[in-house]
Protein backbone atom coordinates (compact mmCIF):
# COMPACT_ATOMS: atom_id res chain seq x y z
CA UNK A 1 0.00 0.00 0.00
CA UNK A 2 0.93 3.64 -0.29
CA UNK A 3 2.01 4.85 2.74
CA UNK A 4 3.65 8.51 1.45
CA UNK A 5 3.94 10.79 -1.13
CA UNK A 6 5.63 14.10 -2.27
CA UNK A 7 5.37 15.75 -5.14
CA UNK A 8 6.34 18.54 -7.40
CA UNK A 9 4.29 20.30 -9.68
CA UNK A 10 4.83 22.11 -12.70
CA UNK A 11 2.53 24.54 -14.72
CA UNK A 12 -0.22 22.48 -12.73
CA UNK A 13 0.97 18.79 -13.78
CA UNK A 14 3.34 16.94 -11.48
CA UNK A 15 6.09 16.80 -13.06
CA UNK A 16 8.88 15.12 -9.97
CA UNK A 17 7.30 12.51 -7.52
CA UNK A 18 8.50 10.45 -4.69
CA UNK A 19 6.37 7.56 -3.23
CA UNK A 20 7.08 4.92 -0.28
CA UNK A 21 5.06 1.80 -0.50
CA UNK A 22 4.88 -1.35 1.80
CA UNK A 23 5.68 -4.43 0.15
CA UNK A 24 4.29 -6.49 -1.37
CA UNK A 25 2.27 -3.72 -3.59
CA UNK A 26 1.44 -3.92 -7.11
CA UNK A 27 1.37 -0.18 -8.26
CA UNK A 28 -0.57 0.85 -11.52
CA UNK A 29 1.13 3.58 -13.47
CA UNK A 30 -0.84 5.39 -16.46
CA UNK A 31 1.55 7.26 -18.97
CA UNK A 32 -1.23 8.19 -22.17
CA UNK A 33 1.18 11.75 -22.98
CA UNK A 34 4.08 11.66 -21.28
CA UNK A 35 7.29 9.28 -20.78
CA UNK A 36 8.56 8.85 -17.05
CA UNK A 37 11.79 8.03 -15.41
CA UNK A 38 11.62 5.83 -12.72
CA UNK A 39 14.01 5.16 -10.17
CA UNK A 40 13.84 2.28 -7.80
CA UNK A 41 15.56 1.94 -4.21
CA UNK A 42 14.71 -1.29 -3.36
CA UNK A 43 15.00 -4.75 -4.31
CA UNK A 44 13.04 -7.37 -6.94
CA UNK A 45 10.44 -5.13 -8.52
CA UNK A 46 8.99 -6.28 -11.70
CA UNK A 47 8.44 -3.89 -14.36
CA UNK A 48 5.46 -4.91 -17.09
CA UNK A 49 4.04 -3.10 -19.99
CA UNK A 50 2.96 -3.80 -23.36
CA UNK A 51 6.65 -4.28 -24.63
CA UNK A 52 8.34 -5.90 -21.79
CA UNK A 53 8.63 -7.80 -18.59
CA UNK A 54 12.04 -6.73 -16.39
CA UNK A 55 13.69 -6.89 -13.34
CA UNK A 56 14.31 -3.44 -11.51
CA UNK A 57 17.03 -4.37 -8.64
CA UNK A 58 18.00 -1.87 -5.89
CA UNK A 59 19.23 1.21 -7.50
CA UNK A 60 18.14 0.96 -10.71
CA UNK A 61 15.94 3.09 -13.28
CA UNK A 62 13.91 2.35 -16.05
CA UNK A 63 12.99 4.94 -19.22
CA UNK A 64 9.03 4.41 -19.54
CA UNK A 65 7.93 5.90 -22.82
CA UNK A 66 3.70 6.26 -22.85
CA UNK A 67 1.36 3.61 -22.14
CA UNK A 68 0.27 1.41 -18.97
CA UNK A 69 2.64 -0.36 -16.38
CA UNK A 70 2.03 -2.16 -13.39
CA UNK A 71 5.25 -2.61 -10.63
CA UNK A 72 5.15 -5.28 -8.96
CA UNK A 73 7.10 -4.61 -5.49
CA UNK A 74 8.24 -7.65 -3.73
CA UNK A 75 8.82 -8.07 -0.01
CA UNK A 76 12.44 -8.07 1.49
CA UNK A 77 13.81 -9.86 4.06
CA UNK A 78 15.49 -6.68 5.24
CA UNK A 79 12.86 -3.89 4.15
CA UNK A 80 9.60 -3.91 4.18
CA UNK A 81 9.17 -1.20 2.10
CA UNK A 82 10.18 0.55 -1.21
CA UNK A 83 10.99 3.94 -2.13
CA UNK A 84 10.07 5.00 -6.01
CA UNK A 85 11.45 8.94 -7.45
CA UNK A 86 9.49 9.07 -10.64
CA UNK A 87 10.45 12.11 -12.78
CA UNK A 88 7.36 12.91 -15.75
CA UNK A 89 8.80 13.90 -18.94
CA UNK A 90 6.27 15.88 -20.90
CA UNK A 91 6.29 16.74 -24.76
CA UNK A 92 5.48 20.41 -24.28
CA UNK A 93 7.83 20.88 -21.23
CA UNK A 94 10.64 19.07 -23.54
CA UNK A 95 9.94 21.47 -26.13
CA UNK A 96 10.29 24.56 -24.18
CA UNK A 97 13.70 23.34 -22.27
CA UNK A 98 15.29 22.06 -25.72
CA UNK A 99 13.88 24.51 -28.46
CA UNK A 100 16.86 23.59 -30.78
CA UNK A 101 18.31 20.45 -29.20
CA UNK A 102 14.82 18.54 -29.56
CA UNK A 103 14.11 18.22 -33.48
CA UNK A 104 18.16 17.17 -33.38
CA UNK A 105 17.54 14.83 -30.85
CA UNK A 106 14.75 13.06 -32.61
CA UNK A 107 16.29 13.14 -35.91
CA UNK A 108 19.33 11.25 -34.65
CA UNK A 109 16.79 8.12 -33.35
CA UNK A 110 15.58 5.40 -35.74
CA UNK A 111 15.24 2.57 -33.80
CA UNK A 112 11.35 1.65 -31.96
CA UNK A 113 10.98 2.67 -28.50
CA UNK A 114 10.89 0.14 -25.66
CA UNK A 115 10.65 -0.15 -22.18
CA UNK A 116 14.88 0.51 -21.50
CA UNK A 117 16.53 -0.40 -18.02
CA UNK A 118 19.18 2.45 -17.40
CA UNK A 119 22.64 1.62 -16.87
CA UNK A 120 23.54 1.72 -13.60
CA UNK A 121 25.59 5.34 -13.21
CA UNK A 122 26.90 6.80 -9.96
CA UNK A 123 26.13 10.18 -11.46
CA UNK A 124 22.97 9.33 -12.29
CA UNK A 125 22.43 8.17 -8.23
CA UNK A 126 23.71 11.13 -7.17
CA UNK A 127 21.40 13.41 -9.06
CA UNK A 128 18.35 11.37 -7.68
CA UNK A 129 19.77 11.63 -4.34
CA UNK A 130 20.41 15.39 -4.63
CA UNK A 131 16.69 15.79 -4.53
CA UNK A 132 16.06 14.87 -1.16
CA UNK A 133 17.15 17.85 -0.13
CA UNK A 134 14.49 19.52 -1.91
CA UNK A 135 11.56 16.94 -0.64
CA UNK A 136 12.32 18.22 2.81
CA UNK A 137 12.44 21.42 1.63
CA UNK A 138 9.59 21.95 -0.52
CA UNK A 139 9.26 25.89 0.30
CA UNK A 140 12.86 26.06 -1.80
CA UNK A 141 11.28 25.10 -5.10
CA UNK A 142 9.92 26.78 -7.94
CA UNK A 143 9.43 26.02 -11.58
CA UNK A 144 11.82 26.96 -12.57
CA UNK A 145 14.52 25.02 -10.41
CA UNK A 146 11.85 22.07 -11.80
CA UNK A 147 12.47 22.58 -15.02
CA UNK A 148 16.41 23.05 -14.83
CA UNK A 149 16.29 19.42 -12.53
CA UNK A 150 14.48 17.89 -15.78
CA UNK A 151 16.93 19.25 -18.09
CA UNK A 152 19.72 18.31 -15.71
CA UNK A 153 18.28 14.72 -15.86
CA UNK A 154 18.09 14.47 -19.62
CA UNK A 155 21.48 15.74 -20.27
CA UNK A 156 23.02 13.36 -17.21
CA UNK A 157 21.35 10.51 -19.07
CA UNK A 158 22.80 11.19 -22.64
CA UNK A 159 26.39 11.90 -21.85
CA UNK A 160 25.98 8.06 -20.44
CA UNK A 161 25.36 4.82 -21.67
CA UNK A 162 21.81 5.28 -21.55
CA UNK A 163 22.12 8.15 -24.86
CA UNK A 164 19.87 5.05 -27.11
CA UNK A 165 17.03 4.81 -24.68
CA UNK A 166 16.71 8.45 -24.15
CA UNK A 167 16.32 8.77 -28.34
CA UNK A 168 14.20 6.22 -28.22
CA UNK A 169 12.14 7.83 -25.49
CA UNK A 170 11.93 11.49 -27.01
CA UNK A 171 11.22 10.42 -30.24
CA UNK A 172 8.56 8.19 -28.96
CA UNK A 173 6.25 11.04 -27.38
CA UNK A 174 6.17 12.64 -30.43
CA UNK A 175 5.57 9.53 -32.73
CA UNK A 176 1.83 7.61 -33.36
CA UNK A 177 1.62 4.22 -30.47
CA UNK A 178 0.46 0.77 -31.52
CA UNK A 179 -0.08 -1.76 -28.87
CA UNK A 180 0.10 -5.12 -30.60
CA UNK A 181 -2.07 -7.10 -28.23
CA UNK A 182 -0.63 -10.83 -29.14
CA UNK A 183 2.66 -9.36 -28.21
CA UNK A 184 1.28 -8.40 -24.48
CA UNK A 185 -0.47 -11.71 -24.48
CA UNK A 186 3.25 -13.35 -25.32
CA UNK A 187 5.38 -11.37 -23.21
CA UNK A 188 2.57 -11.23 -19.82
CA UNK A 189 0.16 -14.72 -20.01
CA UNK A 190 2.53 -15.83 -17.03
CA UNK A 191 2.88 -12.75 -15.52
CA UNK A 192 -0.53 -13.20 -13.18
CA UNK A 193 -2.00 -9.99 -14.55
CA UNK A 194 -5.36 -10.04 -14.54
CA UNK A 195 -7.89 -9.78 -17.69
CA UNK A 196 -8.54 -5.79 -16.90
CA UNK A 197 -4.92 -5.18 -16.08
CA UNK A 198 -4.21 -6.94 -19.21
CA UNK A 199 -6.71 -4.80 -21.18
CA UNK A 200 -5.41 -1.60 -19.39
CA UNK A 201 -1.84 -2.19 -20.66
CA UNK A 202 -2.84 -2.93 -24.78
CA UNK A 203 -5.26 0.63 -24.39
CA UNK A 204 -8.60 -0.94 -24.34
CA UNK A 205 -11.89 -1.00 -22.38
CA UNK A 206 -12.02 -4.80 -21.17
CA UNK A 207 -15.08 -5.16 -23.53
CA UNK A 208 -13.08 -4.61 -26.45
CA UNK A 209 -10.29 -6.32 -25.28
CA UNK A 210 -11.73 -9.08 -25.20
CA UNK A 211 -13.60 -8.94 -28.35
CA UNK A 212 -10.24 -8.40 -30.29
CA UNK A 213 -8.44 -11.27 -28.09
CA UNK A 214 -11.62 -13.61 -29.82
CA UNK A 215 -10.33 -12.15 -33.15
CA UNK A 216 -6.49 -12.60 -33.02
CA UNK A 217 -6.95 -16.25 -31.17
CA UNK A 218 -10.19 -17.39 -31.70
CA UNK A 219 -10.85 -18.25 -27.96
CA UNK A 220 -11.78 -16.43 -24.76
CA UNK A 221 -9.07 -14.56 -22.73
CA UNK A 222 -9.58 -16.74 -19.74
CA UNK A 223 -9.81 -20.09 -21.18
CA UNK A 224 -6.65 -19.55 -24.16
CA UNK A 225 -4.50 -18.24 -21.16
CA UNK A 226 -5.02 -20.49 -18.39
CA UNK A 227 -4.34 -22.96 -21.13
CA UNK A 228 -0.93 -21.25 -21.90
CA UNK A 229 -0.11 -21.48 -17.93
CA UNK A 230 -1.08 -25.16 -17.74
CA UNK A 231 0.81 -26.37 -20.74
CA UNK A 232 3.94 -24.52 -19.29
CA UNK A 233 3.46 -26.38 -16.06
CA UNK A 234 3.63 -29.81 -17.84
CA UNK A 235 6.68 -28.26 -19.47
CA UNK A 236 8.35 -27.96 -15.68
CA UNK A 237 7.07 -31.04 -14.33
CA UNK A 238 8.66 -32.74 -16.73
CA UNK A 239 11.69 -30.97 -17.93
CA UNK A 240 12.52 -29.69 -14.07
CA UNK A 241 12.77 -31.05 -10.44
CA UNK A 242 11.45 -27.50 -9.66
CA UNK A 243 8.64 -27.84 -6.28
CA UNK A 244 5.43 -27.74 -7.65
CA UNK A 245 4.99 -24.86 -5.23
CA UNK A 246 7.18 -23.16 -7.42
CA UNK A 247 6.15 -23.91 -10.37
CA UNK A 248 2.65 -22.68 -9.96
CA UNK A 249 4.47 -18.81 -9.17
CA UNK A 250 6.62 -19.64 -12.30
CA UNK A 251 3.22 -20.08 -14.38
CA UNK A 252 1.32 -17.00 -13.18
CA UNK A 253 -0.77 -18.53 -10.39
CA UNK A 254 -1.40 -17.05 -6.97
CA UNK A 255 -2.57 -19.69 -5.25
CA UNK A 256 -0.75 -23.37 -5.40
CA UNK A 257 -3.67 -24.82 -4.34
CA UNK A 258 -5.78 -23.21 -6.59
CA UNK A 259 -3.23 -24.13 -9.71
CA UNK A 260 -3.12 -27.67 -8.65
CA UNK A 261 -6.99 -27.55 -8.56
CA UNK A 262 -7.07 -26.25 -12.42
CA UNK A 263 -4.45 -29.06 -13.53
CA UNK A 264 -5.90 -31.93 -12.38
CA UNK A 265 -9.52 -30.61 -13.82
CA UNK A 266 -8.31 -30.02 -16.70
CA UNK A 267 -5.05 -32.71 -17.65
CA UNK A 268 -7.26 -35.24 -15.47
CA UNK A 269 -3.93 -35.96 -12.99
CA UNK A 270 -2.45 -34.04 -10.06
CA UNK A 271 0.71 -32.18 -11.05
CA UNK A 272 2.21 -34.93 -8.49
CA UNK A 273 1.11 -37.78 -10.28
CA UNK A 274 1.20 -36.20 -13.71
CA UNK A 275 5.15 -35.79 -13.24
CA UNK A 276 5.56 -39.60 -11.73
CA UNK A 277 4.26 -40.91 -15.07
CA UNK A 278 6.27 -38.89 -17.41
CA UNK A 279 9.52 -38.80 -15.70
Amino acid sequence: MLIDRKTFEYRNKVIIEKAIFSTPFRHEGVFQNEGCFLYIKGEGSKMLSNDNNITVRKKEAVLLKCGTYFLDMVKNSDDDKMEVIAFHLFPDLLKDLFVNELPALIERNTRKPETQHVIPDDTIARFVDSMEFYFQNPRLVNEELLGLKIKELILLLVQTKNVDSVLELVADLYSTRTVSLKKVIDLHQYSNLGMEELAKICNLSLSSFKREFKKVFNDSPANYILNAKLKKAQELLTMSDMPINEIAYDTGFNDPLYFTRQFTKKVGASPSAYRKDHV
